[in-house]
């Protein structure tokens, strides 16, 4: 039977049963779920299953859905031969990128002063490289996603944008906070300023932001950065006024986090909450549709709903992907794409990020005189350093470990995220920074194990058979 015809039949026995039945990535027939998305990935048109997603409608969507329900009719099975679908979507679809405008930032400058004090001509010549970068790298979104969203995956935003590059044509969450420490660095404030303000406005509209600027994006975050974001940029201008208008979204993220991806864990007695990865979407990733879908072969229905899930909760990690969520059967990290367990982990660079995000919050209500309001964001900063230390810290060896749910346990594999809570300045007593020093010095195999398997080991590298970036 066509596996799409699986897929829809067993999801239909699950509501019959009562089962639960996971939202679509996005409300979208054509984005993120039916039979056009399906057909379009199974025919594999195009080298990148993001290529397709990507694409702009001629027409609206239920035009064009109606459109592929009349073709299909004409084939048996209702699937429609390769050439048939490259004839439909050249009538009903346009090549992706029409969706940004031309656009060079205003703001840039051909010699910031941070090129100055470079000494090295080598090391100045490749800074400058780098910084001439911001004008090939700007999007401006479209008017037209704004007036007519429904022939788009594009989300729009008011403001101009700086993208990563290669295939990721649009903004990305966590690689923003990089880009905007970039462009302050370029003395580029105007440009870093336009994306936080499309940041703030995604978590007035979402409650919290998308992995990326994208539809299909919708039912995941990435690490919560934003209010880092703010924070560069409030030391590079001293505005207080942003400040106090920010806040209020600053805050509203950091209730979704707790909200919706934490976890309590009993540790010697004692109930402690971290937070996790969590994307409760049982649906192929729509840009890597394909990937998803061969991975999850062979799977009962409830556990490939789960390696779904996972999947999206790797993403969302922004480690997509990486062996510190791959658990075999026995709990450890033998395991590989397919024993994917994102979820299932307490991740010690989220808890990390997410301490310094408490007490950045609790910072920027005492700058602006409200120290009531900084008060429970410092005790829950204290909360987490406890529970952090309770459940990731490791004090024979000496540094923070994540915590996997299924098993009561710390992977005890080196990653740099090791090392997270130093970074993040949240640990209690100075001797706990000895010890990571220490670990580094005990352990360098570590070290060199992960120069030999970074691609395992390292955010964002891989190839396309996994969905990693490249």
């Amino acid at each position: 039977m066509h596996s799409w015809m699986v897929f829809c039949f067993s999801s239909a026995a699950l509501l019959a049963s009562g089962k639960t039945v996971f939202p679509p990535p996005c409300d979208s027939e054509i984005y993120c779920t039916g039979s056009i998305l399906h057909q379009v990935q199974k025919a594999k048109l195009f080298d990148d299953d993001k290529y397709f997603v990507d694409m702009k409608l001629k027409v609206t969507p239920d035009v064009i859905l109606m459109a592929f329900h009349n073709l299909s009719n004409e084939t048996p099975n209702k699937t429609v031969p390769r050439a048939k679908l490259q004839e439909f979507l050249s009538v009903y679809f346009e090549k992706p990128g029409t969706e940004f405008e031309s656009w060079t930032p205003p703001d840039w400058r051909d010699k910031p002063k941070f090129l100055g004090g470079i000494a090295d001509q080598k090391l100045r010549d490749w800074a400058e490289k780098i910084h001439n970068l911001w004008k090939s790298l700007g999007r401006k979104i479209h008017a037209g996603v704004k007036y007519h969203p429904e022939l788009y995956s594009q989300i729009y935003v008011p403001h101009p944008v700086v993208v990563p590059g290669g295939r990721f044509r649009e903004i990305y969450y966590w690689d923003s906070y990089w880009v905007i420490n970039g462009l302050l660095l370029s003395e580029m404030t105007d440009t870093a300023h336009g994306m936080i303000q499309n940041f703030l406005h995604l978590v007035n509209r979402y409650g919290f932001i998308p992995n990326g600027g994208r539809i299909y994006y919708e039912r995941r975050s990435q690490p919560p950065f934003l209010t880092l974001m703010v924070e560069s940029y409030y030391q590079a201008t001293k505005d207080k006024d942003f400040l106090r208008a920010a806040l209020p979204a600053l805050e509203r993220e950091y209730q979704f986090w707790m909200q919706n991806r934490s976890a309590a864990v009993k540790v010697n007695g004692t109930e402690h909450v971290l937070n996790r990865y969590h994307v409760r979407v049982g649906w192929p990733r729509p840009e890597s549709y394909i990937d998803d879908l061969e991975l999850a072969e062979g799977l009962t229905d409830d556990r490939r709903d789960q390696l779904w899930m996972d999947l999206k909760a790797g993403a969302e990690s922004g480690w997509d992907f990486t062996s510190r969520w791959y658990r075999d059967g026995d709990g450890d990290g033998s395991g590989t794409l397919r024993e994917t367990r994102t979820s299932q982990i307490l991740p010690t660079d989220l808890n990390a990020l997410l301490c310094l995000n408490e007490k950045t919050l609790a910072s920027f209500h005492r700058m602006l005189g409200d120290g009531d309001s900084a008060a429970p964001y410092d005790q829950a900063a204290a909360r987490r350093r406890g529970a952090m230390e309770s459940v990731l810290w490791d004090a024979e060896r000496g540094a923070w470990f994540d915590y996997d749910l299924m098993t009561h346990s710390k992977h005890l594999e080196f990653y740099p995220s090791n090392l997270a809570p130093i970074w993040a300045q949240c640990y209690s007593r100075p001797e706990m920074g000895e010890r990571a020093v220490r670990y580094l010095k005990v352990y360098p195999n570590y070290l060199q194990r992960m120069l030999n398997n970074w691609h395992l080991i390292w955010p964002s590298a891989g190839s396309r058979q996994t969905g990693w970036r490249t």
